[in-house]
């Protein structure tokens, strides 16, 4: 508490903002002009007579007094620096007033929220099917319960409407407060923080406390966090085992999704399943797993690109910085001594802070869906993980690099604008499900891929970006339809420039985002709302069919499965015999069974094109059931 003889430094900052607002309405009052002079005047009247179209006698406007305004204002001003100086309540390391905000990230107006959805009220509904009218309660916040369709009934088979938004498009789960995207005006803020403060002076990791816990961390809760974060970053060995088993080639965010699963057998402690559905109750609990998680992010990523490389990447470097020891592991294998270049390693870090939440997304929805059920945290976080590789979700920015590839020079840029206006051509990089507005984080993402490039070189790709982006912010067709760069516009750009091949770009955006997922697990543990997610269909399916026997049954008419070609390797193990002499047929699991004898594979089966097309990747055993029942 702070002493008795200071003021508190709540009602000291209330009483700047309060001048200051009053600053501001002297200055509004001298810029707004003065009334035009050919309005209607009403004629002079006696006092307290009334006139026809005049309900009463209308005072004279009093003159507004500049002289006196302006010395109001000065003795506003000389108050707030008095308070400023007096409170001292301000982080010395803090360079802007207390009462000044980012102008691009919060204007004035958004200081106070306006009412969601214009705020509570009721909504009238009348169902012109029967003719009644129901009342649906409008919240504080802007949203109507979609249980309470259920009561709108018009006979038929008995049930309520039900409302149908394939795509989530205008449907919000659950109430959060981790982060707040406006679209319309390009803001994206977590927890209240603008994205553009938190790249310019926030670090991911102290960026993800906030994003988990409610806050920025002070100074102590900081450097604990960081420790403590760093002090998970080791991998268990029979997990890294697991990772060395794949194949060469595996898709890295395969390998993640394999080390995320692994991990959560390795902690048998935290699992509900084993220990109960409370267990994510205790504090201590939640804690240990989100440091886990995030700790160990960047060292499975290191893992997945060295499985494509046949390297071993170096172990965490706990007294380094989150980026700077993941860029370590990457390069420090064959020299313990390497250091990352502290720059690099800073832009990684912004790129990180960029991706590390964005409200109900398609993956993060995927964890809160996940997590309904209680199932462990891990689990979650790698169902999550699972949704962001699909390639309509994470892996935009690969396909940016591939278009900006195709063009190739500036020059193209006209022509291909013209193919894509034409619909012959697709435009990756602009334009957002949510985003009407420019996307707060691709200046942000610009500006860090002229660091990067001036650190390991320029791509000339940039060039092309660069100029496709003014051009199609000049063109009425693309700023009519609010098409506008995205974060994936520049972010392969920068990921190449580090070095990264495109298909670990996707692993790149999963790291930070681990972040994100976790924060709305937490959430999700105390939400008194939450109940595990079942969504409703609208089915349109045959009614009722009757079962008919099997040898009266006509052939599928909707659909079937198609011919699965047996692979090579299938056809090898075909060609042989059976080394024990015994007869053998396969069963329709796959195994060995007495019955018809084959001494060799039957030879009259029509084997079809894939005979010489090369081995069909994963298909060992498929088919051989179908060639031998052919007979």
């Amino acid at each position: 508490d702070a002493p008795a003889s200071r003021p508190r430094v709540g009602t000291g900052i209330l009483r700047i903002r309060a001048l200051a607002h009053l600053i501001a309405a002297v200055d509004r009052s001298k810029a707004e002009p003065d009334p035009p002079h050919d309005r209607p005047s009403v004629p002079d009247a006696p006092a307290g007579s009334t006139q026809k179209g005049v309900a009463s006698e209308t005072p004279e406007k009093p003159r507004f007094d500049i002289a006196k305004a302006m010395a109001n204002r000065e003795r506003a001003c000389e108050r707030v620096r008095h308070l400023t100086r007096h409170l001292g309540a301000t982080d010395p390391s803090d360079e802007r007033d207390a009462v000044e905000r980012n102008p691009t990230a919060a204007g004035a107006d958004q200081k106070i929220r306006l009412a969601p959805g214009g705020g509570a009220g009721t909504l009238t509904v009348t169902d012109n099917r029967t003719g009644k009218r129901y009342e649906v309660p409008v919240t504080d916040d802007g949203f109507v319960s979609a249980t309470a369709f259920k009561a709108i009934k018009a006979g038929g088979d008995g049930n309520g409407l039900k409302l149908y938004d394939p795509g989530y498009m205008n449907t919000a789960p659950c109430k959060s407060k981790i982060s707040y995207i406006d679209g319309d005006k390009g803001i994206l803020r977590y927890r209240g923080y603008p994205i553009e403060e938190l790249a310019e002076r926030s670090t991911y990791l102290e960026s993800a406390f906030a994003l988990v816990y409610g806050d920025l961390p002070d100074a102590r809760q900081l450097r604990e966090w960081e420790e403590t974060v760093m002090r998970h970053s080791a991998l268990p060995v029979p997990v890294i085992a697991a990772i060395e088993a794949l194949p060469h080639d595996a898709h890295p965010m395969g390998v993640i999704l394999a080390g995320l699963n692994a991990l959560s057998t390795f902690h048998p402690e935290q699992n509900p399943a084993l220990q109960g559905g409370g267990i994510y109750r205790s504090h201590d609990v939640q804690d240990k797993q989100i440091v886990r998680i995030i700790g160990k992010m960047t060292t499975l990523a290191a893992h997945a690109y060295h499985r494509n490389t046949g390297r071993t990447p170096a172990h965490p470097n706990q007294t380094m910085g989150y980026a700077e020891n993941f860029l370590y592991m990457l390069d420090a294998g064959l020299d313990p001594n390497h250091r990352p270049n502290p720059r690099l390693a800073k832009a990684l870090d912004v790129m990180f802070l960029l991706h590390a939440e964005h409200e109900m997304n398609c993956s993060t929805a995927a964890a809160r869906h996940l997590a309904s059920s209680g199932v462990d945290v891990y689990s979650a976080v790698a169902g999550a993980v699972g949704a962001l590789y699909g390639p309509l979700h994470g892996g935009a920015n690969e396909a940016v690099l591939k278009m900006l590839a195709r063009i190739g020079n500036k020059e193209a840029i006209p022509a291909f604008l013209k193919r894509v206006k034409d619909k012959k051509e697709k435009m990756f990089g602009f334009g957002h499900r949510v985003y009407k507005n420019f996307d707060p984080r691709a200046n942000v993402i610009r500006e860090v891929a002229e660091e990067v490039f001036r650190l390991v070189g320029r791509d000339p790709l940039i060039d092309v970006a660069v100029e496709l982006e003014k051009a199609a912010r000049q063109d009425e067709y693309f700023v009519q339809r609010k098409l506008y760069p995205n974060v994936d516009f520049y972010s392969g750009l920068v990921y190449r420039a580090l070095g990264f091949p495109p298909e670990f770009f996707t692993v790149l955006f999963a790291v930070p985002r681990a972040a994100g997922y976790l924060a709305h697990w937490r959430e999700s543990l105390t939400d008194p709302d939450a109940k595990i997610a079942r969504p409703q269909q609208v089915y349109q399916g045959e009614w009722l069919r009757a079962y008919p026997a099997l040898a009266a049954r006509p052939p599928a008419s909707s659909d079937s499965m198609w011919h699965v070609q047996v692979s090579n390797a299938s056809r090898r193990r075909l060609a042989g015999g059976s080394s024990s002499g015994k007869e053998f047929r396969p069963s329709s699991g796959g195994g060995v069974t007495g019955g018809k004898s084959f001494a060799h594979p039957p030879r009259d089966v029509g084997l079809g094109p894939a005979f010489s097309s090369g081995v069909v990747p994963g298909d060992a055993t498929g088919g051989v059931d179908k060639l031998f029942h052919a007979r």
